[in-house]
């Protein structure tokens, strides 16, 4: 079992950065579990954004994110980063990481979630 706390939301003008956290506890190795971040913007469906492997080594981006987000992990501390720079208002959404046992960019492969924080872009 895999308990997944998000922070590091909250409102930004547009163009600007965010760090986002994802803290992971419980009785598993974090450093068992792919990682990923989604989000679900008002009134859409949840999608992919950033999903990084195990070790860090390989990472996956959605193509309206790559170039201004990165995801990485520091598995000593058992916290996954989602640094998102140049923020533009159609990255408002909740975002959302959750933990598989294998790398994948699909929710139905995700075997935990945390519960959400909210990023808001003005403009």
């Amino acid at each position: 079992q895999v308990q997944l706390v998000e922070s590091g939301g909250g409102l930004v003008q547009a163009g600007g950065s965010l760090r986002l956290s994802c803290a992971a506890s419980g009785r598993t190795t974090f450093s068992s579990y792919a990682m990923d971040w989604f989000r679900q913007a008002p009134g859409n469906e949840r999608e992919f954004v950033a999903a990084i492997s195990r070790r860090g080594s390989t990472t996956y981006y959605a193509d309206s994110v790559k170039g201004r987000f990165t995801i990485s992990r520091d598995n000593a501390k058992n916290t996954v980063y989602l640094q998102m720079n140049s923020l533009k208002p159609e990255d408002t959404a909740v975002y959302y990481c959750a933990a598989g046992a294998t790398l994948t960019l699909s929710l139905g492969g995700m075997d935990y979630w945390g519960k959400g924080t909210l990023v808001t872009v003005s403009s």
